[in-house]
């Protein structure tokens, strides 16, 4: 019995010794120790842009400076079928990098494992020439270029 006591005791003691008014000093983060020399940036996902990776989003928000789109960028997601375009997810990217003061980075837009189905096929399925290609590769380039540059006269 006074062994148990004892023992209680004991871990009574260690737990008040935990206790202190003094704040513990946080682990140093990675854009702290090294965001004064470069940037410290990551892919991130359309999950964490839109906050419903809320762990992701933490640990991101914690350690770096600077994001680059890993998908929503690309192609496939951008121009997924050949009259549409949909900016919806890089705009959500764009306004995290944004609302946290991050330095962004977009993504190239073609990606040789991550087009849209449509975009070196015709109607039929086959392969287009390289002429189509090539136009249907500066049309994205030039919308992109187009957004980009009303993007720095509005000051964004």
């Amino acid at each position: 019995m006074k062994l148990k006591y004892l023992a209680l005791s004991v871990c009574a003691a260690t737990f008040m010794s935990c206790n202190s008014d003094k704040p513990v000093a946080a682990d140093p983060t990675l854009k702290d120790i090294l965001g004064n020399k470069f940037l410290v940036g990551v892919a991130i996902n359309s999950e964490q842009t839109v906050g419903r990776d809320t762990s992701g989003v933490d640990v991101v928000r914690r350690h770096f400076n600077s994001i680059v789109a890993e998908n929503c960028m690309k192609s496939e997601v951008i121009h997924p079928e050949e009259d549409r375009y949909d900016f919806s997810l890089a705009d959500e990217f764009v306004k995290f990098g944004e609302d946290n003061g991050m330095f962004i980075i977009g993504h190239c837009l073609v990606w040789h494992s991550q087009l849209s189905p449509w975009f070196c096929v015709d109607a039929d399925g086959k392969n287009v020439s390289p002429e189509v290609l090539k136009e249907r590769l500066k049309a994205i380039f030039i919308l992109s270029w187009a957004d980009t540059k009303v993007a720095l006269k509005a000051g964004t």
